[in-house]
């Protein structure tokens, strides 16, 4: 990915700075990281780069298609590169971030794609909802509560 990343700025007329590899190692390093995490890693080899910096440097990365943004939540945006292609199911009770192949959407898209003609990419998405363990608690609190009641 380096050298074809090196091709993609040199053909608009940008470099590979020490900076910017040093934001997509720590993007590569972490998996999942926000800016903020980023920049953490990237300040521990070079303090004097800045969050600002951090924040350009993943738009530029994010506009050549080296890495993807998602929302996991109400917080700052998680990055990971490109390749790293999956479906996050969030549960928003306690949290809890799963994984899933992307292809798992297969069928979602192809009913986007006949009714309305939109192309699904579900190749870094965060789906919310309420993880196994959660689902089972509610199931568990309705079933007593149901019994409890007249």
């Amino acid at each position: 990915m380096d050298t074809e990343l090196r091709q993609t700025l040199h053909r608009r007329g940008l470099r590979m700075t020490p900076q910017r590899q040093l934001v997509l190692d720590a993007v590569s390093e972490l998996g999942h990281a926000t800016p903020e995490a980023v920049c953490t890693r990237v300040q521990a080899t070079a303090p004097a780069v800045n969050i600002t910096t951090v924040y350009r440097t993943l738009d530029l990365l994010e506009q050549l298609g080296v890495v993807k943004h998602t929302h996991l939540g109400h917080g700052a945006p998680t990055y990971a590169t490109s390749e790293h292609e999956h479906v996050h199911l969030v549960c928003h009770h306690c949290g809890r971030v799963d994984e899933i192949e992307a292809d798992a959407l297969d069928d979602l898209a192809g009913v986007l794609a006949a009714s309305h003609g939109f192309r699904l990419d579900a190749t870094h998405v965060a789906l919310s909802g309420a993880c196994r363990d959660c689902a089972a608690r509610a199931d568990a609190e309705l079933a007593d509560a149901s019994e409890e009641a007249p």
